[in-house]
C-alpha cells in the first residue's frame, strides 16, 4: 500500500513547492476512505470488535427465541429489556470514571473474560433447562414474573412460566449486561486514541459499518443455529467470540490516553459528564433525537411475535428480521464511507430519523414477508446515518480526558432506549397487540423530529462534520 503524501509539504526535486500538488496525492488528501485503517491498532480493535458484535447479536436473536418459546409472552420479552437496562443505567456513570482514571485497554480485557464467562454459564442452563431443578427460589421468580405478565398480558393471554431456566436466563443476561456496560464506556472511549483526529469521522464511519456487518451475520446465522442445532450452541459461539476479542485487544500498544488526574471527588467527576452534555447544546439535541427515537419507533423486542404470529416465518426467518435493518444499514454507511463528508449534516439527521419512523410504521402495517424485510432495510439505512452523525458530534465535541464519561451518558441515553424500547413495546403489545405497538411508536418519532427541529434550530444548522466542529 503506497505511503500517504501531505500535499501541503510536498517539494520537488529541485527543493522548489510546485504551484499545484499532483492530482493524485490532492485526491487522497481531499478524501480517503480507508484513512482509519492505515492504523494497524486500530484494525486489530475493529476485527475484535466485529467479533464481539456478532456474537452479542447471535446470543440476542437465541435468547428472545428462547424466551419467547418457554413462556409465549410478550411481557417476557419486555422484561429482557428491563434486566440489560439496569445495570447500564446504575453502572454507567462509574464505568466511564473508570475509563477516564484507569486503563481503557485493561477493562476491556477483563469485561470480555466476564462476558464468556457468562455466555458459558447461559449455554450449561440452555442445555440443562429440563433437568435443573425447581427449588424454592426459582418457584418465586417464576410466580412474580407471571403476575407481572398477567398485569399486561391483554392482547395474547395464554402464557407460561413453568420453565425453572427463565429466571436464571434472566440472571445471567443481567451480569452479561454488568460487563458490557464496563466495555462500552472503555470501547467508545479507547478507539479515538487510535487514530487521528482527521480520521476520525472515517473511524466512526467505519466502525458503525462493523456493528452493522456484525448485526448481518449475528441475527442471520443465529436463526439458522437455533433451527438445526439449538440454542446453547449459539452462547458457546459468543463466548468464543468474545475470547477472540480479548486476544486481538492484547497487542495493541499503550494508547496515547489523557487521564483524568483532578482531585475532584468521585461524586463531582461522574456529575461532570452530565454537566458537559447539558452544556453542549447540539450533543443534547443528537441524543435526544436518538434516544426518542430508538425508544418509541424501535420493533426488534418484538420480532419474535411478528416471525411466529403474523409472518410465520419460524427462527430462520426471525433472523432474518433481526438482520435485515444491519443490511440496510451497512450499505448505506459504505456510501457513506466513500462520499466526502456531509455538507449539510444537521438537515440529513432530521430527514433520516424522519423516514427511520415512516419507514416504521409500514412495517407495523405489513403482513409480506418480503415486504417487510424491504422495510426494515429501509429503517436501518435511515438509522445508520443517524448513527454516523451522532457518533461524530459526540466523541469530535468532547476532549479525551471527558470522552469516558460523556461515553457513558451517552450510553445511559442511547443504550438504554434500546432496552427500555424493548420493555415498551413488549408491555404495549401485550396490551393491545403488536401492529398497534410498532405503528404507534413510529409515528411517535415523527413527531419527536419535529420537536427537536423547533426546540433546538442550531441542530437544522449543522454542516459539514470535519468543518463545523473544530
Amino acid at each position: 500500500m503506497p505511503r500517504r503524501v501531505d500535499s501541503s509539504s510536498y517539494q520537488s526535486p529541485e527543493g522548489a513547492r510546485p504551484a499545484v500538488p499532483p492530482p493524485v496525492q490532492l485526491e487522497r488528501r481531499a478524501h480517503d476512505p480507508y484513512a482509519a485503517f492505515r492504523s494497524g491498532d486500530f484494525s486489530l480493535f475493529t476485527a475484535g470488535n466485529l467479533l464481539s458484535i456478532t456474537g452479542r447479536l447471535m446470543l440476542a436473536v437465541a435468547v428472545e427465541w428462547e424466551v419467547y418459546a418457554r413462556t409465549h409472552s410478550a411481557t417476557a420479552l419486555g422484561l429482557v429489556g428491563l434486566v440489560i437496562a439496569v445495570p447500564v443505567v446504575t453502572l454507567s456513570l462509574p464505568a466511564g470514571h473508570l475509563a477516564d482514571r484507569f486503563s481503557r485497554k485493561r477493562m476491556i480485557l477483563i469485561s470480555q473474560i466476564f462476558s464468556v464467562l457468562t455466555s458459558i454459564a447461559l449455554a450449561l442452563v440452555s442445555w440443562k433447562h429440563l433437568a435443573i431443578p425447581a427449588i424454592a427460589p426459582l418457584r418465586e421468580s417464576n410466580r412474580v414474573l407471571a403476575e407481572i405478565a398477567a398485569i399486561f398480558e391483554r392482547h395474547h393471554p395464554i402464557f407460561h412460566f413453568d420453565d425453572a431456566s427463565v429466571p436464571l436466563i434472566y440472571l445471567l443476561l443481567f451480569l452479561g449486561a454488568v460487563a458490557r456496560t464496563f466495555s462500552w464506556a472503555a470501547r467508545s472511549s479507547f478507539f479515538p486514541t487510535l487514530i487521528s483526529r482527521d480520521a476520525f469521522a472515517n473511524a466512526v464511519t467505519w466502525n458503525n459499518s462493523v456493528f452493522q456487518i456484525g448485526s448481518v451475520v449475528g441475527p442471520a446465522f443465529s436463526g439458522l443455529l437455533v433451527a438445526y442445532i439449538g440454542f446453547p450452541f449459539v452462547y458457546l459461539l459468543d463466548a468464543l467470540c468474545a475470547f477472540c476479542f480479548f486476544l486481538l485487544v492484547l497487542p495493541i500498544r499503550r494508547s496515547n490516553q489523557r487521564r483524568d488526574r483532578s482531585e475532584a471527588s468521585t461524586w463531582k467527576s461522574l456529575m461532570a459528564g452530565l454537566r458537559f452534555v447539558f452544556r453542549r447544546k447540539v450533543i443534547l439535541a443528537t441524543i435526544t433525537l436518538d434516544l426518542f427515537a430508538v425508544l418509541l419507533g424501535g420493533a426488534t423486542a418484538l420480532m419474535p411475535i411478528f416471525a411466529d404470529q403474523i409472518l410465520h416465518c419460524g427462527p430462520v426467518g426471525l433472523g432474518w428480521l433481526r438482520a435485515m435493518p444491519a443490511i440496510g444499514a451497512f450499505g448505506i454507511a459504505m456510501v457513506v464511507a466513500h462520499l466526502p463528508p456531509m455538507k449539510h449534516a444537521g438537515r440529513a439527521l432530521l430527514w433520516c430519523v424522519s423516514g427511520f419512523g415512516i419507514a416504521t410504521v409500514l412495517f407495523g402495517f405489513s403482513k409480506i414477508f418480503w415486504l417487510s424485510l424491504g422495510l426494515l432495510f429501509l429503517v436501518g439505512a435511515f438509522d445508520s446515518v443517524s448513527v454516523i452523525i451522532r457518533g461524530s458530534i459526540v466523541q469530535l465535541v468532547t476532549p479525551d480526558e471527558m470522552r469516558g464519561r460523556v461515553s457513558s451518558v451517552n450510553n445511559i441515553f442511547i443504550g438504554t432506549s434500546n432496552e427500555f424500547g424493548a420493555l415498551e413495546s413488549g408491555l404495549t403489545a401485550a396490551l393491545f397487540g403488536p401492529v398497534i405497538s410498532v405503528v404507534a411508536g413510529g409515528i411517535g418519532t415523527i413527531l419527536v423530529v419535529l420537536g427537536v427541529a423547533f426546540r433546538w434550530p442550531e441542530t437544522r444548522k449543522i454542516g459539514a462534520l470535519d468543518k463545523t466542529l473544530r
